[in-house]
């Protein structure tokens, strides 16, 4: 088999073993070489008897020289055009994220090293200050993440989010959150006023009530006791909450998508969405490593109603399908959540957030300094 298309095929095996060691509190069982690589490695277990355990893997940080710092998309899929990441990466190590095989593209594995290599953008506020000011730049709402969390672990010493915001804050931008962390809390002081006037929107994600798939499923992210805490304190300070129960995974967090969306409504939520679980690349193998090795007793069923709302196929990337998927079990589904959604008065209020209020920065020359007679004066 050629070695770059070995990591679609990964199986639970004794091969693994050596980094399933290392990886204990992590999402991911293995660090295979990504896609580009022209060699592929995995550790192995070579039946060598020793005493000496592998290290457990610590998180290392990359810092990132961006030069910008808002990515533009024309997505039909997503509602917004524009993003902002801090972070590439992510230790909450979701074994699902669908960002995993971004990492191949820096020549890391999505596996292991997507959860312990974080790369960071510490320029990041002065960046957008920089952006917000040019003169062509017109307000729209910035999704603040899209790719990895803006509020991972690494944020409570970095701070890098919270500079976003307050440079958000301060020209009145609109900016909406999605995260799966508590301490976005943290940031009320800055998101209540916002929201107030308008500019806030936040959504937790929110995949299960069942504190032991989501500590195996998410392994460092907040368990999801917290999570509708979360959604409580926002809306009572409020801020519009959306609870985005994504992924649906078939036969696994699927059936708990009633109690999911009742639990959000009770918390305050306005809003609700779902996404159903995407394999693409890296991902699939990793996920069916995962599923086999925690639930193996449900793997086959979970593959089998998945490959059925994808024509047989682990994962379809065409617009519209890649999150949805067809067929009668696809169907099913939107089916349950609409039901669910109309029955607790979810999704019956659009959340737009204003544009009108925003209050470009004073543009600089190229010494830092404020321009008197603004860009491009004289």
């Amino acid at each position: 088999m050629p070695p770059q298309e070995k990591w679609k095929t990964r199986s639970i095996d004794a091969d693994w073993s050596v980094e399933r060691d290392q990886a204990r509190g992590r999402g991911a069982l293995s660090n295979a070489s990504g896609r580009f690589e022209k060699q592929y490695a995995e550790a192995i277990d070579d039946g060598w008897e020793t005493d000496e355990k592998p290290e457990t893997l610590k998180t290392e940080t990359i810092v990132e020289r961006a030069k910008t710092i808002i990515t533009y998309n024309t997505s039909p899929d997503i509602s917004f055009d524009r993003t902002i990441n801090p972070y590439k990466g992510c230790e909450h190590g979701c074994i699902y994220c669908f960002a995993r095989p971004n990492h191949a593209y820096r020549g890391l594995s999505p596996g292991l090293d997507f959860e312990t290599k974080i790369f960071v953008k510490p320029s990041a506020a002065s960046l957008l200050e920089k952006e917000l000011a040019k003169k062509s730049y017109k307000p729209g709402r910035i999704m603040l993440a899209g790719d990895t969390d803006i509020y991972q672990p690494l944020e409570k010493e970095l701070h890098i989010t919270r500079s976003i915001l307050e440079v958000l804050a301060r020209h009145d931008h609109p900016v909406a959150l999605i995260t799966k962390s508590a301490l976005v809390t943290r940031d009320l002081d800055l998101l209540a006023p916002m929201a107030a006037k308008g500019l806030v929107s936040v959504a937790i994600s929110f995949t299960t009530l069942d504190r032991k798939l989501a500590r195996t499923m998410e392994p460092r992210c907040a368990a999801p006791h917290r999570r509708v805490e979360t959604m409580r304190e926002l809306s009572a300070a409020g801020i519009p909450v959306t609870a985005m129960t994504a992924p649906i995974i078939p036969a696994l967090n699927e059936p708990e998508i009633e109690s999911l969306l009742e639990a959000a409504a009770d918390a305050g939520a306005k809003r609700a969405g779902y996404v159903l679980l995407r394999l693409p690349l890296e991902i699939a193998g990793l996920f069916t490593e995962w599923l086999e090795a925690n639930y193996p007793d449900r793997a086959k069923r979970v593959m089998s109603l998945l490959r059925s709302m994808h024509k047989g196929e682990d994962y379809r990337s065409e617009w519209k399908m890649r999150q949805r998927g067809d067929g009668p079990y696809a169907d099913l589904i939107a089916k349950r959540f609409a039901n669910a959604t109309r029955r607790l008065g979810l999704n019956q209020v659009n959340v737009s957030l204003r544009t009108d209020l925003f209050r470009p920065p004073p543009a600089k020359d190229a010494s830092g300094q404020m321009n008197l007679f603004g860009e491009g004066g004289s």
